[in-house]
This record gives C-alpha cells, sequence and structure tokens, in this order.
C-alpha cells in the first residue's frame, strides 16, 4: 500500500476504536434502538440527495444495510445499553472476521485454509476466556449480544462481497436507507412511546456530539474510506488495520472511562487478537479466476463492523 492510503488506514482504526467509548458515553439518557436510528438519520441526510446510488439491486442494498447496519449496530448499542465495558466491546466484536471465514466457505464456497481454521479456533478459545474471566460489570447477555453483533457484521461482509461495489461512500449512504424506520419501530414497541418522544424532546449535547461522530466520523468517512481501500487493494493488505482497533478501543476506554480489564478477560482478549491475525493473514485456497476474498465489509460498516 502507498503511504497515503496506509496512514488512511491507520486514521479509520483509530476513528472506530475511540467510538465504542464515544457511543456508550452518548447512550446516557436515550433508547439504544433510537439512537441508532438518529445516527442513521443524520448519515442520510443530506447525503443521500448527493451521491449516486450504487449499480447493484436494491435488495442487496437492503439486506446489507439489514445486517451491518442493522443487525451489527443495533446489538451493540443495546450491549453497551447493558453493561457491556466499551473496550471489552471493541475487542469481542473483530470476531466478525472469523465468522466471516465460517459463513464464506458455506455461502460463497471460499475454502479456508488450515491456517485460517487454526486462526477460528484460537479465536473462538480466546472467546470462551473472555466469558469466563469476564468481571461482574460485564453481564452475560451484554457479551452474547456483543457477539450476535459481530454475527450480523460478518454475514453483511458476504453480502458486501458479493456485491462487488467500488464506491465506499455510496455503498455506505444507501444501505443507511433501511435503517431509521426499523429501528424506530423497534424502539417504540421495545421502550414504549413515552419514553422514545421523552428522549427525542430532551437530547444532550453529549448524545448530539455522539451522533456527530458517529454518522460522520465513523460511517461516512471510516467506512468510506475502508470500503475504498477494498475495492483497489488486497484484502489482507488491508484487513489486519483492524487488529488496532481494539487496542484504541481499550486504551480510550481506560483513558476516559477508567475501565481496567480482569486479567483473564485480559488474555483471552489477546487470545482472540491472536486468532483474529492467523485468520486475516491466512491466505485461502481459490482458483485463478476467483476474486480475492473481502474480509470486513463495513457496510457500510457497515460494515465492518464494533463499536
Amino acid at each position: 500500500m502507498k503511504l497515503r492510503d496506509t496512514l488512511l488506514a491507520v486514521l479509520v482504526a483509530l476513528i472506530w476504536g475511540a467510538n465504542f467509548v464515544v457511543i456508550d458515553e452518548g447512550l446516557d439518557g436515550i433508547p439504544p434502538l433510537l439512537f441508532v436510528a438518529i445516527r442513521f438519520v443524520v448519515v442520510l441526510i443530506p447525503a443521500v440527495f448527493l451521491v449516486r446510488r450504487p449499480q447493484v439491486p436494491f435488495r442487496i442494498i437492503a439486506a446489507a444495510g439489514l445486517l451491518t447496519c442493522v443487525g451489527q449496530f443495533g446489538l451493540l448499542y443495546t450491549a453497551l445499553k447493558l453493561g457491556m465495558p466499551a473496550g471489552i466491546a471493541s475487542l469481542v466484536l473483530q470476531a466478525q472476521v472469523m465468522f466471516t471465514v465460517l459463513f464464506a466457505a458455506l455461502a460463497l464456497r471460499e475454502r479456508p485454509t488450515v491456517r485460517q481454521f487454526i486462526g477460528i479456533t484460537v479465536g473462538g478459545i480466546g472467546l470462551v476466556l473472555v466469558g469466563v474471566g469476564r468481571s461482574a460489570g460485564t453481564p452475560l447477555l451484554a457479551l452474547m449480544l456483543t457477539l450476535a453483533a459481530a454475527v450480523a457484521w460478518a454475514s453483511g461482509n458476504i453480502v458486501t462481497r458479493k456485491a462487488g461495489v467500488t464506491s465506499g461512500l455510496a455503498f455506505t449512504v444507501w444501505t443507511a436507507t433501511v435503517v431509521p424506520v426499523p429501528m424506530f419501530a423497534l424502539s417504540l414497541v421495545v421502550d414504549g412511546p413515552s419514553t422514545v418522544w421523552h428522549a427525542l424532546g430532551n437530547l444532550g449535547v453529549g448524545a448530539l456530539l455522539s451522533t456527530a461522530y458517529t454518522a460522520y466520523l465513523a460511517s461516512l468517512v471510516g467506512y468510506g474510506i475502508w470500503n475504498s481501500l477494498l475495492a483497489r487493494y488486497p484484502a489482507a493488505s488491508v484487513v489486519p488495520f483492524t487488529l488496532l482497533v481494539p487496542a484504541v478501543g481499550m486504551l480510550t476506554a481506560w483513558l476516559v472511562q477508567d475501565e481496567v480489564p480482569e486479567v483473564v478477560e485480559l488474555i483471552g482478549g489477546v487470545v482472540v487478537l491472536v486468532g483474529v491475525a492467523v485468520t486475516a493473514f491466512a491466505r485461502r485456497r481459490r482458483s485463478a479466476a476467483e476474486p480475492t476474498f473481502l474480509p470486513v465489509d463495513p457496510g457500510r460498516a457497515a460494515t465492518t463492523r464494533s463499536g
């Protein structure tokens, strides 16, 4: 990669790493599903009127948006609201790399290599350690929802992989079109109309700043750059930069929220990252006619997705 593009990839990792704490801080006083809806309204307007729709069927755009945006962020925001530490969330969400390899094998017939199988196994052991060693401040349900968010992101990666889009920004903007309505409707059902309207009428400065960061920096800038890099470079050159995300996320959580993980939790996190690294760097078997596998979305956003 050129130096400029390498620096852009690092910038994206920094933005995404800090994003978990930014989301967590902004959730104070606002339901998580409503917060997701607000985020993607800001992503959409006015960008959807300025960016041409990608030349792919809308069902592909909708599927990627529902998985990477609705699924990933709906689950992640809810997990953070339920007490998932932001730093640990940034780490667990990287399991999407391993899930993507598994799903690609099932859906796209992209057979993993032995090294990828080893990486997935090691990462799975790390996730078990994180679960077993979690502190009292990490509820099991919140951990499972974060893991489910990684599954949703990985599923969105497969859809994005098949779409073959070249404009990262356009795909990011248009996948957001399917997010606000279902998220707002779910929030009305889960939280109740009175809670939703009260939250909308009392948005604090923290929620507004968090929304601006997640919408403009994490989504439009971050995912726009990321998808563009994936369109121009082999995935093996781009994907490993996601390994910087949990390091930035945990450092930011420590500096801003005084979050210090338990020893076993931290060991499990390191094991997860080793598994992700082995999986990301391993070359898979492919024919000469096959395109290179893109293991990270994000649609958006994701996605690929975390926070």
